[in-house]
């Protein structure tokens, strides 16, 4: 077998030209055809019994072909990228010159490689000083939260509905007297004030009394997800059956015994305020972390291969698909719900996936400039993390080369981060 590598008009693309002997593609016709015998049913033979000779005169020569082609090139095609140190980032595409029985095979595929990146300045980049600091009011808004989940919800029997109570409804609405699709629901729990149903809709069950009936008139927003009913006028008969509210327990120390660890409110208060202390330094590490990431991307100069962006989208698209797949949706019903194709998604995601795809060569090009390295016991301790956080054996895991270098590469790319932010001019 010989091959030749060459480059194209383009900064980031090979074109690898292949020829395979004559001998090795019949090997693979041969496989290919005692692979595939039992399904052929040919007059006169019984079925899968049929010589080779007899298929290729009944289908013709060229019926083991594509399948020969398949037998034998990925591994070469994948011996050589390997070989000649060859980053493909994209799928080959293939141009076949000369293939038939007896003919040495004669191919080429043409490759996206991963493109070179040319680093601006990364250190010393000028960063503006992320902070936030916990006020008392922070505080009390958390233990308004923690009153609310210990709330007990009461019935009301003697007033109208006010805002903030918890209402029990049947609805059915209809669009110029047409009922549709998903407008109606019996025994409803809908929280007046909580804006989770179609705007005007909420503030028009305030003063309705029990077993009162009533048309509430509203309008559908103009973004609104179903194509049928955005912007539309719409009328809901609706009933009230029942009203509720929150009754918020006092903030004192019983409190904070029975919705904490701690005996007083002053400790409880305490606890807050040092979690939010903590959550805000998160906050600002992360937020400092992406400034700096986007300083020095904006600054580098790379062109990314079309494949690269591509393969982004595919993840960023099987991303979604998974997080859906929780909620028991599919990426169809999904994309009719909020009125786009496929071709609209990923053209919205094409600007974001460019960014991903740049942030990570950009840091991959740091990584290999300052020569950073990552000592086992760092590896060790994020495949035992990660191990816990997904229930997977951790001797397992060590065992997955792939893997192992996944968790190598993100290891040396947050301490490219790590060396930008402490290498930069906060001010």
């Amino acid at each position: 077998m010989s091959i030749k590598i060459e480059k194209t008009e383009n900064a980031n693309e090979l074109k690898l030209s292949f020829v395979v002997e004559a001998a090795k593609f019949d090997e693979a016709i041969k496989k290919v055809y005692e692979k595939s015998a039992k399904y052929f049913n040919i007059p006169g033979f019984r079925k899968g019994k049929a010589p080779m000779a007899i298929v290729e005169k009944h289908y013709g020569p060229e019926i083991f072909y594509e399948d020969a082609f398949n037998e034998v090139v990925p591994e070469i095609y994948e011996k050589e990228l390997e070989e000649n140190k060859i980053e493909a980032v994209s799928k080959p595409d293939i141009d076949i010159e000369q293939m038939g029985k007896g003919q040495d095979l004669k191919f080429s595929a043409v490759v996206q490689i991963k493109p070179e990146v040319k680093l601006g300045k990364y250190k010393g980049i000028e960063l503006k000083k992320v902070e936030y600091n916990v006020s008392d009011e922070d505080v009390e808004h958390e233990l308004g939260h923690m009153a609310e989940r210990n709330a007990r919800i009461v019935t009301v029997e003697d007033r109208p509905v006010e805002n903030k109570d918890i209402t029990v409804i049947d609805f059915e609405g209809s669009v110029d007297g047409v009922k549709f699709e998903g407008g109606k629901a019996e025994g409803h729990e809908l929280e007046i004030g909580s804006n989770t149903f179609i705007p005007g809709f909420e503030e028009q069950i305030i003063g309705m009394k029990i077993g009162e009936e009533k048309d509430i008139k509203v309008k559908f927003p103009d973004d609104y997800f179903s194509e049928d009913l955005k912007g539309k006028e719409a009328v809901f008969k609706v009933k009230l059956h029942e009203i509720k509210k929150k009754e918020l327990p006092e903030l004192n120390d019983d409190f904070a015994k029975d919705a904490s660890e701690y005996e007083t409110l002053a400790e409880l208060k305490n606890s807050i305020k040092e979690k939010l202390e903590t959550d805000n330094k998160a906050r600002a590490k992360y937020e400092t972390e992406e400034e700096a990431i986007k300083a020095v991307c904006k600054d580098a100069k790379v062109d990314i291969p079309s494949g690269m962006i591509e393969t982004e989208l595919d993840n960023m698209v099987k991303d979604i698909e998974t997080r859906l797949s929780y909620q028991g949706m599919n990426m169809d019903s999904y994309l009719k719900m909020i009125g786009k194709t496929m071709e609209d998604f990923r053209k919205e995601g094409k600007e974001q996936a460019e960014e991903a795809v740049k942030t990570r060569l950009v840091l991959e090009q740091i990584v290999k400039t300052e020569e950073i390295k990552v000592d086992d016991k760092k590896i060790d301790e994020k495949i035992e993390e990660m191990a816990k956080i997904y229930g997977r054996d951790k001797e397992g895991l060590k065992k997955n080369e792939h893997f192992v270098e996944h968790v190598t590469l993100q290891l040396k790319q947050e301490a490219a981060i790590d060396l930008l932010v402490e290498n930069a001019k906060i001010k």
